[in-house]
């Protein structure tokens, strides 16, 4: 979100704009936490992970007296137009803001999940895969030293992207997503011939969202049935929302920030900058929200395929 966040800032002075930070999402407009902006408040932050902006929920946002709060407190500070940085929440809280009263806002997706529909990626999807990865990797040489079954949880409530493609990076035996049905039956043949052609040590990647109860339910059904096999369970949890963005994060949340401010320019108005085959492109944000990206069916068959 910082790299987005300095392309929002200086391509907004670049065009002649006075900008202006909001702390702490809609906690902090509702309570005029604004802060001027210049070239030097974003300076020394493209590397860092999470928002120098901070984030907090607000209950009293989701009220329409909340939301009365906070466009008087825009007001009031002269704020013409917002670049919201943010999930399916943060998109909604933007709609309702802007037809209720009048608000320009627009869009730049930011969650790890990769669930918004009308991007290929979102901001910091890619490190949080590259994280995963780096960290099943270094699992798996306790895995193959101790001849031990992994099974490892990443984050995904409603959504297996992380999930999917960090399994094919990590090179995991199955990858249990929300999207698709769990048969645990399957999953222990699949182990268990593994075992008869002598395969010592294995990655099942779970995302927390699957409805077999995430790793520890998984690794508990499977112990059940095939106890030959030593397993331990790994949740990687937040590790997997902080750290160093990747050089692929940085410039697509780049790009996104700096076509934010040229739609705001351009009288774009409830719309997100979405990436589509390389591309920066507008997607409503009723499209955005409403609609689930659908995950990948060609990467479900390589897991199977490549395992």
């Amino acid at each position: 979100m910082n790299a987005c966040l300095r392309a929002v800032v200086r391509t907004g002075l670049h065009m002649g704009l006075e900008v202006t930070a909001i702390y702490r999402g809609y906690e902090g407009m509702i309570e005029g936490d604004f802060e001027p902006m210049d070239n030097h408040s974003v300076s020394g932050i493209i590397q860092r992970g999470g928002t120098i902006l901070k984030t907090a929920r607000s209950e009293e946002f989701r009220t329409p007296e909340g939301r009365q709060q906070a466009a008087d407190q825009l007001k009031k500070a002269g704020i013409e137009g917002l670049v919201v940085i943010g999930g399916d929440g943060s998109f909604r809280g933007a709609m309702a803001l802007n037809q209720e009263h009048g608000i320009q806002v627009v869009g730049c997706p930011g969650t790890i999940d990769n669930d918004l529909f009308g991007t290929d990626y979102t901001i910091g999807y890619d490190t949080a895969i590259n994280t995963v990865v780096e960290a099943v990797d270094k699992i798996r040489d306790t895995a193959d030293s101790h001849n031990r079954l992994f099974f490892i949880e990443v984050m995904g409530r409603d959504a297996g992207c992380i999930a999917l493609r960090s399994g094919i990076a990590s090179g995991a035996e199955a990858v249990l997503i929300p999207e698709t049905v769990t048969y645990i039956d399957k999953l222990i043949n699949l182990l268990k011939n593994g075992w008869k052609r002598n395969k010592r040590s294995a990655m099942i990647i779970v995302a927390e969202g699957d409805e077999s109860g995430g790793a520890y339910e998984v690794a508990k059904r499977v112990k059940e049935k095939f106890p030959e096999w030593e397993s331990k369970v790994t949740v990687l949890g937040h590790i997997q929302r902080g750290g160093s963005p990747s050089a692929f994060d940085r410039v697509m949340a780049s790009r996104m920030g700096n076509e934010a401010v040229k739609a705001l320019l351009a009288g774009e108005n409830n719309q997100m900058i979405g990436m589509q085959a390389g591309k920066m492109v507008l997607v409503p944000f009723e499209k955005a929200t409403k609609h689930h990206h659908e995950i990948n069916k060609h990467l479900l068959e390589l897991v199977d395929v490549l395992s």
